[in-house]
């Protein structure tokens, strides 16, 4: 008897995380339908939700470093890219996003680091290279005229 009552709180419990699993799944793609309706707020929220049922989503932590670009609040953006990052160390697009806020700040450091990062793990958005390097000799020719 009590190996029956041990299999059926097994099944149950197994049927409560598949069920909590799909309920994240469903969160993610509510909040990624609302940030591409351009509803930030709603989305940030159901993003937010997806993180606690699943805190180790890269993507959810991806959409709210843009939500927050959005709302020009640098520093959650930041944290999220971060957090994105130490997920999916290889996520090119955060990569990205975290160069041009060094671009952004001139800390051409950290630019070049994250630029060789992003050489080594680009395989979508390659062509973003030229974009940065351009930006990087726009930079250095602006500084050539100032000093």
């Amino acid at each position: 008897m009590k190996i029956y009552k041990k299999i059926i709180t097994m099944i149950f419990l197994n049927l409560l995380l598949c069920s909590s699993l799909i309920a994240a799944e469903n969160l993610f793609e509510k909040a990624k339908k609302k940030f591409e309706k351009e509803d930030y707020e709603n989305s940030k929220f159901l993003f937010q939700r997806n993180i606690v049922f699943n805190p180790k989503n890269a993507d959810s932590y991806l959409y709210l470093a843009k939500i927050f670009k959005s709302e020009d609040n640098k520093e959650e953006e930041e944290k999220n890219l971060d957090t994105t990052l130490l997920l999916e160390p290889d996520n090119e697009e955060a990569i990205y996003m975290l160069i041009n806020i060094q671009l952004d700040r001139s800390n051409f450091d950290k630019v070049n680091i994250l630029m060789n990062r992003f050489s080594n793990v680009c395989k979508k958005m390659c062509n973003k290279k030229l974009e940065i390097s351009k930006s990087l000799q726009d930079f250095e020719a602006n500084n050539e005229k100032t000093n």
